[in-house]
């Protein structure tokens, strides 16, 4: 009886083993949100819990961060609700939904459990999260700043998912880089996509100058629409040799 009862103890990874089969993301990712996802993994693990599981929970959190974002951007313009309030809201459930984003793979990854329906749910809530972000970004800077350009709200939604579709275009047998070091000073540099950061950075100025909002969507349209232009340049040049 001891016998078949430790034969049929379930493997017991660790924090550790989790955050060891993490995917990167930047220095701020993988040195926050991977191992806050982590430990999401380890307890969901233990629950019992399915990667999907994860994957729809970290959608459910960042829809309702950045809803609750947009339905009170007016009333912070206002001054009728302060802006700590609603950037708090912000940082907490972009940053718990993002470190639960990176948990469903590492528990996918260290259980076994990958699959293609998986990994297309993933991204689909990805997008989902990222529409709603942009949305709850861009409508902070249309409260603050009514003369904000449509245009520029149109090309900084379309800029902002290069990121996204980059890494999953870099996720296969055929990733490549177009800076390969790993050094400190680079590994800084590239925060400016690393999405860990980026997320906090947005729900700091939330917080703290959300009038500054409409420099941050101008600041993200440089930085994502030079990334695309250098992107394209980068895969011409391969694919010509």
């Amino acid at each position: 009886m001891h016998s078949a009862t430790t034969l049929a103890e379930p493997n017991r990874p660790t924090v550790t083993d989790f955050h060891r089969v993490n995917r990167g993301g930047g220095l701020f990712s993988e040195s926050v949100s991977q191992w806050l996802g982590a430990v999401f993994a380890l307890v969901a693990q233990r629950l019992g819990l399915r990667p999907t599981a994860l994957t729809l929970a970290n959608l459910v959190l960042g829809l309702a961060a950045s809803v609750t974002v947009v339905a009170l951007a007016g009333r912070v313009a206002a001054g009728e609700v302060p802006a700590w309030v609603v950037g708090l809201v912000a940082l907490v459930g972009w940053q718990v939904a993002y470190s639960l984003d990176c948990a469903d793979g590492q528990l996918a990854r260290v259980t076994g459990q990958r699959s293609a329906a998986g990994a297309r749910i993933d991204v689909l809530c990805d997008v989902a999260s990222q529409i709603a972000l942009v949305a709850a970004l861009a409508a902070t800077a249309v409260a603050q700043r009514p003369s904000t350009p449509t245009w520029l709200v149109a090309v900084f939604a379309g800029t902002w998912m290069v990121n996204l579709v980059t890494s999953v275009m870099q996720s296969g047998p055929n990733a490549a880089s177009m800076v390969t070091s790993t050094s400190l000073p680079v590994r800084l540099v590239k925060l400016v996509r690393d999405y860990g950061a980026v997320i906090f950075v947005a729900a700091l100025v939330l917080m703290i100058a959300p009038a500054l909002t409409f420099w941050v969507i101008v600041a993200f349209t440089i930085v994502n629409g030079g990334f695309l232009l250098a992107s394209i340049a980068f895969t011409a040049r391969a694919s010509l040799r």
